[in-house]
């Protein structure tokens, strides 16, 4: 059963969906009124799987601690492997650690790491994704499974589609990821279902410091442009 059909809400019938509004509506309220205060952020997405005496696991500690000094709030999933590691990064840099958790029945308990003024829960997975959208001003990709990949292609439909402002994408795990662009490059382009500009929309790299140094250049710009919108009207 998905989100959307739980067996007690198909007994009742529609007049449910009425009354799950308040909920949703109840999951934007808080997020919004949480995630608005935490300033500048950057999302960290990654697997929950992956043990810690992955390359990956500590590269998500490196990048996440860097980015909080910087200035920025990390957000993640909240669950263990990648996102605890990110967690753990930036409250070690004794930076803002926010995580979104989501009632699944694999991940029953969000990590450690977390702030606890910064830890929002949610039943429904499109609530939780306007949360790490709305406020990121970056997104870091490492390797993941469905969750992660689904992540990265809604925040790539966002962009492309103009939904939302365009924002740096990174991928970190070039050996992960290499696989995926290579079909992107061989099948999808070919075929004319993605264009090949779209391949621009995000960077794939293992360079730490690539990502620190673009998503702080990133941030600097867009406060440039806002304050000139600002200075104009």
């Amino acid at each position: 059963m998905t989100e959307y059909t739980q067996p007690q809400e198909l007994a009742v019938g529609g007049s449910s969906d009425a009354w799950k509004l308040f909920r949703i509506i109840s999951e934007f309220v808080d997020g919004f009124e949480t995630m608005s205060k935490i300033g500048p952020s950057i999302s960290i997405f990654g697997s929950s799987r992956l043990p810690k005496s992955s390359p990956y696991y500590h590269t998500a500690i490196e990048v996440a601690s860097k980015l909080a000094k910087r200035g920025f709030s990390i957000i993640t999933g909240a669950g263990p492997s990648i996102m605890e590691a990110a967690n753990k990064g930036a409250q070690e840099a004794k930076g803002p650690s926010c995580g979104l958790i989501v009632d699944l029945p694999f991940e029953l308990e969000p990590n450690r790491y977390i702030d606890a003024k910064l830890r929002l829960r949610f039943r429904y997975f499109f609530t939780r994704k306007v949360m790490f959208v709305r406020y990121a001003q970056g997104f870091i990709f490492l390797p993941g499974g469905y969750g992660t990949m689904d992540e990265l292609f809604e925040v790539l439909t966002l962009i492309q589609t103009k939904k939302t402002m365009p924002t740096p994408v990174y991928l970190m795990g070039v050996s992960y990821w290499k696989g995926l662009i290579q079909w992107i490059k061989e099948v999808a382009v070919p075929h004319k279902c993605i264009a090949k500009h779209d391949l621009d929309l995000f960077i794939l790299t293992d360079d730490v410091n690539e990502v620190i140094e673009g998503l702080d250049q990133a941030y600097k710009d867009r406060l440039k442009v806002l304050g000139a919108t600002v200075a104009a009207t």
